[in-house]
């Protein structure tokens, strides 16, 4: 399943969520609100992209544990952290923890939506990246144990003859074998097959 951009709004103030859906509404960006954050634990569905808006303090878990308890998940949703009650230390926090941005309420709507707007490019591209390692280690899943072998040897600069003798095999079936892990990885070059090893961490 597919899902839309969405943006997470969680906040304690009715009125408040609602002011957020409202402007998230305005700009043609989905949003789903709730009003703990305990209720978006429970109802998120890791995976689903977008960016989180939340508030620090709130009745049950703040905003900065929700923050810490995403990533104690492995959830990389990009978060936004608002709060009324500014204080270093809950500033230092939240980025510190990677937040894209805190804002003081009562926040500027331009600079709100300047904020959300990072944060779904962030999203957005963080999936791309992740679908590009995949799409890599997949390629790398089609080599057989022999190619695995002299692809981890060519991504360290050994040339053909090298490796023929360390694997005691002929010039010629390394040969071979180099152009399996070429054709299937779908690379020309050596450089290339260096890049795409160290973004798929593929290098023992």
């Amino acid at each position: 399943m597919t899902f839309q951009p969405t943006v997470f709004i969680v906040d304690d103030d009715e009125n408040a969520r609602k002011s957020l859906c409202a402007l998230v509404g305005s700009l043609g960006v989905r949003s789903e609100s709730f009003s703990s954050a305990e209720e978006f634990l429970a109802n998120y569905a890791a995976g689903r992209p977008g960016c989180l808006v939340t508030d620090i303090c709130m009745m049950g878990m703040s905003g900065l544990d929700l923050q810490d308890r995403l990533a104690e998940l492995g959830i990389e949703l990009p978060v936004i952290v608002l709060t009324a009650f500014p204080r270093t230390r809950s500033t230092v926090r939240a980025m510190a923890a990677g937040a894209v941005t805190l804002l003081e309420k009562p926040y500027a709507e331009d600079e709100l939506w300047d904020a959300i707007r990072r944060a779904l490019t962030r999203d957005a591209a963080a999936r791309a990246e992740t679908r590009h390692r995949r799409e890599i280690k997949e390629r790398a899943d089609l080599l057989s144990p022999a190619e695995w072998t002299v692809m981890q040897m060519i991504v360290q600069g050994q040339p053909n003859k090298i490796i023929a003798a360390k694997l005691n095999a002929s010039i010629r079936t390394i040969e071979a074998r180099r152009h399996e892990v070429f054709a299937k990885m779908g690379v020309e070059s050596v450089a290339q097959l260096v890049r795409l090893a160290i973004e798929a961490q593929l290098v023992e």
